[in-house]
């Protein structure tokens, strides 16, 4: 995630985050596999597009891995790592969200947020404080456990 926001900086990156289920309901991100921002390059800077067709080939090669698709990575350039109300809008059941912050050198901030959809009118509402709780560090190296939601 780091390297590819820094590459697609000024615009957002996104791509899916891939890895297994846990028995005890916990996500494990074991690998993350870019995708090309789809958008229009005047939409690029502040919102992103993953055709069908790259979705598709992602969860082929996922498979082939022996891994699920657990969820979606972004970035917002030059912004925070809290998801905004059209990514809550646009988000999908069951799958883990990673926001990431990329600054104006195109420096890849340590800072992520993580969510996962669980009800849409109290995510809005939590947003802040969850958001808070969410600047952690992301390492490159290890898996990344996230809380799976209902569904």
């Amino acid at each position: 995630m780091r390297q590819h926001g820094e590459r697609d900086y000024p615009f957002e990156c996104c791509g899916l985050l891939l890895g297994r289920f846990d028995n005890n309901g916990t996500k494990i991100v074991v690998e993350t596999y870019p995708i090309s921002n789809a958008r229009e390059e005047e939409a690029k800077r502040n919102r992103f597009l993953i055709r069908p067709e790259e979705l598709m080939r992602g969860e082929k090669y996922a498979r082939e891995k022996g891994f699920d698709v657990v969820g979606f990575y972004h970035s917002h350039p030059d912004d925070r790592a809290v998801p905004s109300k059209y990514d809550l809008d646009h988000a999908w059941p069951t799958y883990s969200y990673i926001v990431v912050a990329v600054e104006k050198a195109g420096r890849l901030t340590y800072n992520h947020g993580k969510w996962s959809l669980i009800d849409r009118d109290s995510m809005r509402k939590r947003l802040p404080k969850q958001a808070a709780q969410c600047q952690t560090s992301v390492s490159s190296s290890s898996p990344l456990p996230l809380e799976r939601g209902p569904g």
